[in-house]
C-alpha cells in the first residue's frame, strides 16, 4: 500500500488543484442556491486527502534513496523540456508540512471568515496555493521552479487583495506583487543565463555540473547573484523585505501559509542550488552578508513594532535570513531544519494572535492588555510558539539554531555572535509583544475579548501539541544530534540568550518599575526601528522618484516629439488639401500642367545625382 501511494506521489498538488478548480463555481456566484460554503468543505476535503496520501507514503522513503521521474514535455529547435521530479524523504515530508498547515489554516478561517462575501474565492486560492507549494518540494527542475514560483506571486497578490473595497488591500497588493517581481525579473534572467553554461536545468545535473566545473568568475558571479535575487524576493530579504510587511493586510488564515511555508518557497530553492553558489565565492558572501543583515534589522524592527502583525511579519524575515547564512555556508541540513522548526512555530503564533485580531477592536498592541485570563488557549498557544521559535530546549528551534551555530563555531566564528544576537533580540520582541497583549491589567479595548470559537481553537491546539511534540519526531527519525557530540558552549550560549530576551522583555513590560508606554532613550532611534530603517523613504526617494522622472520625461517626449511629428505632418496634410480645395478652377488643361510640372519635378530629383555630376565637370 505505501509502495503504491509512492507511486502515485504526484496526485498530490492535483487534490489540492482540483479542490481550488472545483471552488470556482461558487466564486462568481454561478452556483448560489447553495451558498458558497461548499467551496470550503469540497477544498477541506482534498487538502486532507492530500495530506492523508503524502503521510502514509512519507514511510516509504526514509533511508531509500531518492528516484527521479521524468515527463517530456516539449522538444523543439535543439531545447527539450521536461518536466522533472524527485520523490525523496525531504520532499515527500515537505508536502506533508504543506499539507497539513494547509488543512489546519483552511479549518481556522471557517470560524475566521464564516460571514465573509469572498469565502469561495479564498479557497480556491488556497488550493491554488497548496498545489503550486507541493509541485515546488516535488519539482527537479529549475525551469519549471521558476513557473511556479510565478504562479505562486500571482496567488500572493489576489490572497492579498481579497478585499479589494479597501483602499490599504489595493495598495499592500500591490506592492507585495511589485517588490516580489523585482526578484523574479533578476531570477529569470539567472535561468535563462545558466542554460548555455550547464546544459541543463535538472537540479541533480547541476549539482553533477558544478562538481567538476571550470567556468569564468565573474561571469558565474552574475548568474548566481541573480538566481539569488528571487529568493531574496520570496523570503522577504533586506531591501526587498517590505512585501511581506504590505501583505498583512490580507485575511489572517492565508498569512498562516505565507508566514509560515509561502516565505520558505525561495528557500527551497536556494537550498537546492547550493552546489552552484559554491562556484562562487563572491555569492556565498553576498548571501551570508544578506542573511545577517536582515537577521539582525529585522529583529531590530520587531521590537519597535506596535501593529500586532507586523510584529511578527519582521520575524519571519528574521529567520529566513538566518536560513540565507545556512546556504552560504554551505550547511543545507541546518537550513532545511530552520525552515521546517520556523514554520510550525510561526504559523502557531499566526493562529494565535490572528484569534485576537477575529473579535478585537485594535490590531494597536499598546492598546490591548490582561487577556490571559480571557483568552487561556491563544495565551498558551502563543507561549508555546515563543518558545518553539528561539533557542529554547527541547522545542524543536533550540536544535535548529544548534545545528546552525555548531557548523560555524570553528569556521566563522562572528556569525555564532550573529546568531545569539538574533536568537535574543527575537526572544525579547515575542515576549514583549505576549506582555503587552496578555499580561497586565485588561484595557477599554481588550475589556470584552472572549475566547474563539471552536473552529479557530481545534487547529490551534493541534499545532501546539504538535509543536511541543516535534523534537520526539526528529529523534524517531533519527534527526536531532548525539548527546555525546553536542557542543555544549554553543548550547549554553543558546539557552542563556533566550533566557536573557524573555527576562528582560518581561521585567520592562511586565514589571511597574519603568513607566508606560516604553520608549527608547533617543528618540530618533525610535523613529529608526519604527518606520524601518527608514527604507520606504529610500525607496520613495531614490527608485520611485527616478521612475517618477523617467516617466514625465517619457511623457514629455511623446507629446512633444513623436506626437508633434505626427501632428505637424497632419497639420501640413490638412493645409496643402486646403489650398489645393481653394487653387482648383475647373479646367482641364491647368490639371494637366500641374501632373506635368510635377512628374517633371520628380524626374530631376530622381536624376539630380547624374546631372549634378556633370554640372561639376563642366564648371571645373
Amino acid at each position: 500500500m505505501a509502495q503504491f501511494l509512492l507511486e502515485s506521489i504526484w496526485l498530490v498538488p492535483c487534490y489540492a488543484l482540483m479542490g481550488g478548480l472545483l471552488a470556482v463555481p461558487w466564486s462568481p456566484g454561478i452556483i448560489q442556491r447553495t451558498g458558497p460554503r461548499p467551496a470550503g468543505y469540497v477544498n477541506l476535503v482534498m487538502t486532507f486527502l492530500a495530506f492523508v496520501h503524502s503521510a502514509l507514503a512519507l514511510p516509504a522513503t526514509w533511508n531509500q534513496p531518492p528516484y527521479q521521474i521524468s515527463i517530456p514535455w516539449l522538444s523543439t529547435a535543439g531545447l527539450n523540456l521536461s518536466i522533472d521530479l524527485e520523490i525523496s524523504s525531504v520532499s515527500v515530508g515537505a508536502m506533508v508540512v504543506i499539507a497539513g498547515l494547509n488543512l489546519l489554516a483552511q479549518i481556522f478561517a471557517i470560524g475566521y471568515m464564516e460571514m465573509d462575501w469572498g469565502w469561495a474565492r479564498f479557497y480556491s486560492l488556497l488550493g491554488l496555493f497548496e498545489a503550486g507549494l507541493c509541485a515546488l518540494a516535488l519539482c527537479n527542475s529549475l525551469f519549471f521552479s521558476y513557473v511556479i514560483l510565478e504562479i505562486l506571486t500571482l496567488g500572493t497578490y489576489l490572497l492579498v487583495g481579497l478585499w479589494f473595497s479597501q483602499p490599504l488591500v489595493v495598495t499592500g497588493a500591490r506592492d507585495a506583487f511589485l517588490t516580489k517581481r523585482v526578484g523574479d525579473l533578476f531570477l529569470l534572467m539567472g535561468v535563462l543565463a545558466i542554460w548555455p553554461l550547464a546544459g541543463t536545468w535538472n537540479y541533480t545535473e547541476l549539482a553533477e555540473w558544478a562538481a567538476t566545473a571550470h567556468v569564468n568568475p565573474t561571469l558565474i558571479a552574475l548568474v548566481c547573484l541573480a538566481l539569488i535575487a528571487g529568493p531574496m524576493g520570496k523570503c522577504a530579504q533586506f531591501p526587498l523585505h517590505l512585501w511581506l510587511d504590505e501583505a498583512m493586510e490580507g485575511p489572517v488564515p492565508s498569512t498562516i501559509l505565507r508566514n509560515s511555508v509561502v516565505v520558505a518557497s525561495g528557500a527551497w530553492v536556494l537550498i537546492k542550488l547550493q552546489p552552484v553558489f559554491s562556484l562562487s565565492p563572491i555569492a556565498t558572501s553576498a548571501m551570508v552578508a544578506i542573511g545577517a543583515v536582515t537577521a539582525v534589522g529585522g529583529s531590530l524592527i520587531a521590537i519597535a513594532q506596535i501593529d500586532i502583525k507586523r510584529c511578527l511579519s519582521y520575524s519571519v524575515s528574521t529567520y529566513m535570513g538566518l536560513v540565507f547564512i545556512a546556504v552560504g555556508t554551505q550547511q543545507d541540513e541546518a537550513a532545511l531544519l530552520l525552515v521546517l522548526t520556523h514554520a510550525l512555530a510561526a504559523a502557531l503564533l499566526v493562529m494565535s494572535t490572528g484569534a485576537i485580531v477575529w473579535n478585537s477592536i485594535t490590531q494597536d498592541v499598546t492598546q490591548l492588555g490582561g487577556l490571559w485570563s480571557r483568552r487561556p488557549v491563544s495565551g498558551i498557544a502563543y507561549v508555546v510558539g515563543i518558545l518553539g521559535l528561539i533557542g529554547f530546549p527541547p522545542l524543536g528551534s533550540f536544535w535548529a539554531l544548534l545545528k546552525l551555530a555548531s557548523g560555524l563555531w570553528v569556521t566563522q566564528p562572528w556569525l555564532v555572535g550573529v546568531v545569539i544576537i538574533v536568537n535574543a533580540l527575537t526572544a525579547f520582541s515575542l515576549t514583549r509583544e505576549f506582555s503587552l497583549i496578555f499580561g497586565g491589567k485588561p484595557q477599554q479595548m481588550s475589556d470584552r475579548s472572549p475566547e474563539v470559537s471552536w473552529q479557530m481553537a481545534l487547529p490551534m491546539i493541534i499545532l501546539l501539541g504538535f509543536t511541543l511534540h516535534l523534537p520526539l519526531v526528529l529523534q524517531s527519525l533519527s534527526l536531532l544530534p548525539n548527546w555525546a557530540n553536542l557542543n555544549k558552549d554553543v548550547a549554553l550560549l543558546l539557552i542563556w540568550s533566550s533566557v536573557f530576551g524573555c527576562s528582560i522583555s518581561s521585567v520592562i513590560y511586565l514589571g511597574n518599575v519603568i513607566p508606560k508606554p516604553i520608549r527608547f532613550p533617543v528618540q530618533a532611534l525610535q523613529n529608526l526601528l519604527a518606520y524601518d530603517f527608514y527604507t520606504p523613504k529610500l525607496y520613495r526617494m531614490s527608485i520611485i522618484f527616478s521612475v517618477d522622472m523617467i516617466s514625465k520625461l517619457a511623457d514629455i517626449v511623446d507629446r512633444f516629439v513623436f506626437d508633434g511629428i505626427v501632428n505637424l505632418v497632419g497639420l501640413a496634410s490638412l493645409s496643402s488639401g486646403e489650398g489645393l480645395k481653394y487653387s482648383t478652377s475647373g479646367q482641364t488643361q491647368f490639371y494637366a500642367f500641374t501632373v506635368l510640372l510635377g512628374v517633371g519635378v520628380l524626374g530631376i530629383l530622381v536624376s539630380w545625382q547624374y546631372w549634378g555630376v556633370q554640372f561639376l565637370d563642366l564648371m571645373f
